[in-house]
């Protein structure tokens, strides 16, 4: 099925070579690149480990028409310096998802991309939206005149309670345009297209099915992602349930603040989450950055400004910590429970670790004494 979806809305054809340095145990390198071209009867390219300096001669080398791609692998080909390679491929379409909204455009106008190809879906989830108009930032398209007949809907969430809102009879509640809520899929068991086979556990099954969620006897996947939509119908990523946080009575989307964060010319990479704070609602923002100078070098004063500028008070990280890389799994995604778990205490954390300070319009070193009088709860009204 993903093999025929692809090839189909992407216009692909026996003649392409699809190029892919994604594990197959991946969804997008198992399910939709070995798929693909089994199905047209096409070529499939690949290496056994993305290499970031080897990529673009390898679409070279193997005549490739097609890539597949994750986010995280297109920021580090940015990061690279320029190849003599990287304009010299026939590439004509990219495929991928996670691909961010601020080097959407830069990847694609650096290596001559035609066209991208982004998605969303879950590899057991049904879901599925497919950005195939190609409009920058989306990760899907349903023209309104479908969306009352197509599957995937978004339902207004309590980010504060983790829960799911729902009106006087009990039932979810649609969001309104431009509001970020949980994308949720309709389960159709007798549509191969919207059936979800579960888990081999069946208490994490069950955990991911919603019963009676627009109507008596309705089943959903919750998907565990906050989505929103434009009045186009194009549909866009907010953020991880998990990782989307509260701080001052608002919603932060992680994923925003790192955007925001990445902009600024002393940042090569970033993650950003939620710590818990003695006595304090919510949780406070947190950023892990590595820098593109030392540490010495990173002007605080400055970054100071630049967030208070480009983000609102309660989206502006409250901690940095620096660190020479950020751990990731597999798929190149950001590893943030144990991040999460080790907060701000810099009798747990080695590298370096600092507070925002509105007095000195800066950022200061946290001490241990410093981190006592915030467990103590003496300075946390001022955070």
């Amino acid at each position: 099925m993903a093999g025929v979806v692809f090839a189909v809305l992407y216009d692909m054809d026996a003649r392409d070579t699809y190029y892919c340095a994604l594990p197959f145990y991946h969804s997008a390198g198992g399910m939709i690149t070995v798929s693909a071209t089994y199905f047209l009867g096409a070529r499939l390219a690949f290496r056994r480990k993305f290499s970031a300096s080897r990529f673009w001669k390898d679409c070279v080398d193997t005549g490739a028409t097609i890539i597949q791609y994750i986010g995280e692998l297109c920021a580090y080909l940015l990061d690279k310096p320029e190849s003599p390679f990287e304009k010299q491929h026939n590439i004509r379409l990219a495929v991928g998802n996670g691909l961010r909204p601020d080097i959407w455009e830069k990847f694609q106008n650096r290596f001559a991309i035609p066209a991208i190809g982004e998605f969303y879906a879950a590899t057991e989830g049904n879901a599925n939206l497919l950005n195939f108009p190609g409009k920058p930032g989306a990760v899907g398209f349903i023209p309104r005149v479908f969306d009352r007949l197509y599957t995937v809907k978004l339902a207004k969430y309590d980010i504060e309670n983790d829960q799911l809102i729902r009106d006087k009879n009990g039932f979810c509640i649609e969001c309104d345009i431009g509001e970020a809520g949980h994308c949720l899929g309709r389960i159709i068991d007798s549509d191969p297209a919207t059936a979800f086979k579960g888990y081999t556990n069946k208490e994490a099954t069950e955990k991911k099915i919603l019963r009676n969620a627009f109507a008596p006897g309705d089943t959903y996947f919750m998907t565990g992602d906050l989505l929103k939509r434009d009045p186009s119908g194009f549909y866009y990523f907010v953020d991880r349930i998990g990782d989307t946080f509260r701080w001052k009575g608002e919603n932060v989307a992680t994923s925003e603040v790192e955007i925001v964060l990445r902009g600024y010319p002393g940042v090569r990479e970033v993650t950003v989450y939620g710590v818990q704070v003695p006595r304090a609602g919510g949780r406070a923002g947190m950023a892990v950055i590595v820098p593109s100078l030392s540490v010495e070098e990173f002007d605080f004063p400055k970054f100071f400004n630049y967030t208070k500028e480009q983000l609102p008070t309660y989206a502006i990280p409250i901690f940095l910590r620096f660190e020479k890389e950020i751990e990731i799994t597999g798929t190149f995604k950001h590893k943030k429970a144990e991040l999460r778990q080790q907060g701000f205490d810099p009798n747990v954390i080695t590298e370096p670790l600092f507070i925002r300070d509105p007095t000195t319009e800066s950022y200061v070193p946290i001490t241990p004494e410093m981190y006592a009088q915030i467990q103590a709860s003496s300075i946390s009204s001022k955070l």
